[in-house]
This record gives structure tokens, C-alpha cells and sequence, in this order.
């Protein structure tokens, strides 16, 4: 019971409130209703005639509207015209097919401007018709000619309203599908461009040189490259299921897992104007983040991390500064390993358009990024 309770709360949340299958059934409803308490007395028949037709084109467009491919609500149109013709009969039936179909026609987004505005002025001429046959008194052919005109206004607006709702939601679905696209080429353009460097590179040191010891450092480089690549891959496309923190706040996560995952002191201090950057500079800015605080870890443990973000007029800086051990020597510090780290972030840098340096200065160990913005 549960689960078809479940289904029908899915199928009604997604139902058009307003011409969808619920609407449908009330409406089908009050119908019906009608005309159970129908009870014409003068030209019963032309009325109970026009009544069957309206009733008739209301249960084919219920049947048939969105099953085929020309639109049913032309059976709209014909069953409020039919209705306006006994509109002026004693019986109310007649008055409550022709607004409910007339409504339900001009709410629809099938039918054109054009459609709508020229079904609304027969049923009104058949109406006034109708009641001035059936000697109605002249004020109420002008009360009920402007509630129907009103009521077409009505849903006019509504189906203006439903329409830029859609609009918004189709601009809306533009702009993320930019998005994915734009930050899955800025991840992998530079991956796979810095691959195809040091693949580059191996060939030429292959067949130009036959140098076999660089070629194979180069290509474990591109090995290196080409995990780093997948994983940062991995990590923009579960970054597009969720909402992305700005890049303050995303250093401010990886100081916080550090100070807890180390127990050593990280700090995080951010200058200037904080704003919006490219998605290519923030993930290249956050890997940098990353591998400062991978080597803090393994060369400089139970040290001191500092991190300072600075937004410049033209630029945004990154810089990590953290104490050199004493027992600390040039050769075993990562700078100097023929190993990914720093040396693979100073190529995605550069071909981000920047600049990073990394080295000891005065005792501490300082990674700087500088990254130009660019305005998009």
C-alpha cells in the first residue's frame, strides 16, 4: 500500500497542476455532475444535443490529448463552441462546459495565440447569440461575456507564466551543460596536455638521442600524469553532483583534515577581495594545496603549515610556507625527486598561464603559485 501511495504521489508531483491528469479528472468530474443535475425545459432536446457533442469532445480529448501527434485540443475548441450555442438555456450545464473547456484550452501551451483568441470570440458571439435567443436579459449577456473574458485572461496568464518557467528551466539546463562541459575540458585539457608533452619529449629522446634512461623517466612522469589526471577527473565530475565551495573555503577544508589527520598547527589567512575564479585556476590552485601539504607531511612532520591567499588586481597568489626540518638535505627534498609532486604542478601551472616556485627561503620551505584571471 505503501508503494502505490509512493507511485501516485511521483505521478501527481509530476503531473502540470493546471492541464494535467488530476485537473483532468476533477473537471471530468463536475462534468459529469452537471449533467446528472440537468434539467432543461425549454428545447430540451437542441440542448441535451449539444450537451452529448460537448461531453463526447471532452472524453476523446481526456482519451487522446498527448497520445498521437496532432494535438486533440481542437475537440476543446469544438465542445465549447457547441456548448455556447445552448449557453442561454435555464440548465446550468451548459454555461459549466463551456468555461471549464474554454479554460482548459487557453491554459494549454499546444494551442497559438492567434487559436486561442478566435475560439474565445465565436464561443462569445455563439454565447451572446444563445442568450439572446433564449430572451436572457441583456445585462447578463454582458456579466457572463465578461466573466468568460476574464476567465480566458486568466489562464492566458497562467500559460505565459507556465511558459517562461520553462524557459528558465531550458536556459537554466543550457548554462549547467556549459558548466560540465567547461570544467571537464579545463581538467582534462591540461592533464592530457601535459601528457602529450612528456610523451613528446620520450620520443624525441628515443629516436633522436637514444637516451633509454630519460625516455623512461619521461614516460614514468607521463604515468604519473596520467593518474593525477583520473583522479582529479574523478573528483570535477562528483565536484558537478554537489555544489563546489569557493576556493577559500576549500583550503580551508584541506587545513582543517590536515591539522586533524597530523596534529600540527595549519593556518589559513586570505587577503583581498574574495570573488569568483576560473574552474581551471581553483582546481589547479587546490591540487597545488594538496601536494604542499603531501610533502609537508613527509618531509617536515610535526611542523608548522602556513597558507596565505591573496586576490590581486589581476592575479591570485597562493604561497605555503612550512619550517625545513634541521636534518633536512637539498637532494632528498621532493623538488629534487624524479618523481610527479611539485615538478608535474609546475607544469599544469604553467599551462594554466602561471607561475609557481618552490624552495627554502630564510628556514622555511615556500610553494608560491601566481595565477593570472582570466576573464571569461
Amino acid at each position: 500500500m505503501r508503494e502505490v501511495w509512493g507511485r501516485v504521489t511521483r505521478l501527481l508531483a509530476a503531473d502540470d497542476p493546471e492541464t494535467g491528469r488530476l485537473t483532468r479528472a476533477l473537471l471530468t468530474l463536475v462534468l459529469a455532475w452537471s449533467l446528472v443535475v440537468a434539467s432543461p425545459e425549454r428545447s430540451a432536446a437542441p440542448v441535451w444535443s449539444a450537451l452529448a457533442v460537448s461531453m463526447a469532445c471532452w472524453l476523446a480529448f481526456v482519451l487522446f490529448d498527448g497520445r498521437f501527434s496532432p494535438p486533440a485540443t481542437p475537440l476543446l475548441a469544438i465542445g465549447s463552441a457547441v456548448a455556447a450555442t445552448v449557453a442561454g438555456s435555464e440548465s446550468a450545464a451548459p454555461t459549466v462546459f463551456l468555461f471549464a473547456m474554454l479554460l482548459l484550452y487557453a491554459a494549454h501551451l499546444t494551442p497559438s495565440m492567434t487559436a486561442i483568441c478566435l475560439v474565445t470570440a465565436i464561443d462569445l458571439a455563439l454565447m451572446a447569440a444563445s442568450l439572446t435567443w433564449f430572451d436572457r436579459p441583456r445585462a447578463s449577456i454582458v456579466v457572463q461575456g465578461a466573466v468568460l473574458v476574464c476567465v480566458v485572461l486568466f489562464a492566458l496568464h497562467r500559460r505565459q507564466y507556465r511558459r517562461a518557467l520553462q524557459d528558465r528551466a531550458r536556459a537554466m539546463a543550457l548554462d549547467e551543460r556549459a558548466r560540465i562541459a567547461r570544467e571537464l575540458h579545463d581538467v582534462l585539457a591540461h592533464s592530457l596536455g601535459a601528457l602529450g608533452v612528456q610523451l613528446d619529449v620520450a620520443e624525441a629522446l628515443l629516436t633522436e638521442r637514444g637516451d633509454v634512461a630519460g625516455a623512461a623517466a619521461r614516460i614514468r612522469r607521463s604515468r604519473g600524469l596520467a593518474r593525477e589526471g583520473l583522479v582529479e577527473a574523478r573528483a570535477a565530475v562528483a565536484a558537478l553532483r554537489e555544489d563546489v565551495p569557493p576556493l577559500p573555503d576549500a583550503l580551508g577544508l584541506l587545513v582543517t583534515e590536515h591539522r586533524r589527520d597530523h596534529c600540527v598547527q595549519a593556518e589559513l589567512r586570505t587577503t583581498g577581495t574574495r570573488r569568483p575564479i576560473t574552474p581551471a585556476a581553483e582546481v589547479c590552485l587546490l591540487r597545488t594545496a594538496r601536494e604542499a601539504l603531501t610533502n609537508a607531511a613527509k618531509h617536515a612532520p610535526a611542523q608548522p603549515v602556513t597558507f596565505d591567499l591573496s586576490y590581486g588586481e589581476r592575479s591570485v597568489h597562493l604561497t605555503v610556507r612550512n619550517p625545513l626540518p634541521a636534518q633536512a638535505h637539498e637532494a632528498e627534498h621532493p623538488a629534487e625527486r624524479p618523481r610527479f609532486g611539485l615538478a608535474g604542478m609546475r607544469e599544469r601551472v604553467v599551462l594554466t598561464g602561471g607561475t609557481l616556485t618552490a624552495g627554502p627561503i630564510g628556514g622555511m620551505w615556500e610553494v608560491r603559485a601566481e595565477l593570472p584571471e582570466v576573464r571569461e
